[in-house]
């Protein structure tokens, strides 16, 4: 009986102990791994056309109209209108080298100047000056900025040839960037040889391809040096007389200007010239009607023919050639519905109010408005004045 008791317990010792082997060889559970976190979505990168977009989107119609304007600095507040009407640019004649007694500003002067305009704008400013070199210059003829006025490129060209021309041509405007200048109403694409017609001093001086081949050389010389250049005056000066003081008619036959005018510009635009320039001469071929600069034909040659896709700019529009057609002040609503992106003018404060007026009254769509505005701040994005 007692052997029976043993037996019993040693058969439960031995089931226990086999339970418990039985247990210990079963394999540990994986362990439940915690919910995982979703992965950390990495921000896409915004084109820079996107980028042009969305400050548009953020404008208001007095903002973007404001950009479009390209003014004459004025003489008294000008950091005060560049915040009130939101101008895109300024440009620069002789008196703005001046102080108010007329003496020519320092260095430090100028550079303070230029950057107090920036201060007070809110999208940065094309700063703009007339520096084709000869009778037309500003900024070297103030001999705290230069050592002597830039000859003009005929001068250039004659004393050192093309790599003469165009040393000085990267030496000249890489220290007008210094200062603070972004923009340059240069070169002259004209064609004259004729050293009675007006144009004639500030032209290259020679025939087609040889202003031609000086101007797509000297676009990407001004590229390099940080300067947007401006090539005028489109779509061809000729003999014709000075639109500062009255209305020119050019009467040449279209032929003309396929194998002469229009060569220089198509050089410039093909080596990337993101500025051009129209002029106020009426060219009968192309539009009798109108001035250049205020024709809707001569900015579809451009834009169509030529294939541009920069800045279009007006010749000042305070000119008299231009008044007779814009009796009323309305002189830059006129530009912009021919196709101009931005409008050369000392009446801004007029013109303004008139091109606002026209986009609420439906004369100008808000659309057409946002692709001249697009191109603006394109040009502002390729010289590094915003992102």
């Amino acid at each position: 009986m007692k052997s029976l008791k043993i037996t019993a317990l040693s058969l439960v010792l031995v089931l226990l102990l086999a339970a418990c082997g039985a247990k210990n060889d079963t394999p540990d559970e994986p362990a439940v791994d915690p919910t995982p976190e979703p992965p950390i979505e990495q921000p896409v990168e915004k084109t820079p056309d996107e980028r042009i977009n969305d400050i548009i989107a953020g404008m208001s119609i007095e903002e973007k109209v404001g950009q479009l304007f390209f003014v004459r600095c004025p003489e008294t507040g000008a950091a005060e209108d560049v915040e009130t009407y939101h101008l895109g640019g300024l440009l620069l004649f002789g008196r703005d080298y001046k102080d108010a007694n007329g003496d020519w500003l320092t260095e430090d002067n100028f550079t303070a100047a230029l950057a107090s305009y920036q201060d007070a704008a809110a999208i940065p400013l094309f700063i703009g000056s007339d520096e084709e070199g000869g009778t037309v210059t500003r900024a070297s003829k103030n001999p705290n900025l230069f050592s002597e006025p830039l000859p003009s490129p005929q001068e250039l060209y004659a004393a050192g040839g093309l790599d003469g021309l165009l040393e000085r041509t990267l030496s000249y405007n890489q220290k007008l960037r210094a200062f603070g200048v972004n923009v340059n109403f240069a070169p002259v694409c004209d064609v004259s040889t004729n050293p009675d017609n007006f144009i004639y001093a500030r032209s290259f001086g020679q025939d087609a391809q040889t202003t031609a081949d000086y101007i797509s050389s000297v676009v990407p010389v001004y590229a390099q040096s940080g300067i947007a250049c401006v090539l005028k005056h489109f779509p061809g000066y000729g003999n014709n007389a000075d639109t500062h003081t009255g209305i020119a008619l050019d009467a040449r036959p279209y032929t003309t200007f396929e194998k002469s005018d229009l060569v220089p510009f198509e050089s410039g635009i093909a080596a990337g010239a993101p500025f051009v320039l129209v002029s106020h001469n009426i060219v009968e071929c192309m539009d009798g009607a109108y001035p250049a600069s205020l024709s809707a034909k001569v900015h579809t040659l451009l834009r169509d023919t030529l294939g541009f896709t920069g800045v279009i700019v007006t010749d000042d529009l305070a000119m008299d050639a231009v008044k007779a057609y814009a009796q009323d002040g309305s002189a830059a609503v006129l530009a912009i519905q021919a196709g101009n992106d931005m409008i050369v003018t000392t009446d801004y404060q007029t013109q303004i109010p008139q091109v606002i007026a026209a986009v609420q009254s439906g004369e100008i769509a808000e659309s057409d408005i946002d692709a001249h505005v697009f191109r603006v701040l394109h040009e502002k994005q390729a010289l590094g004045l915003i992102d």
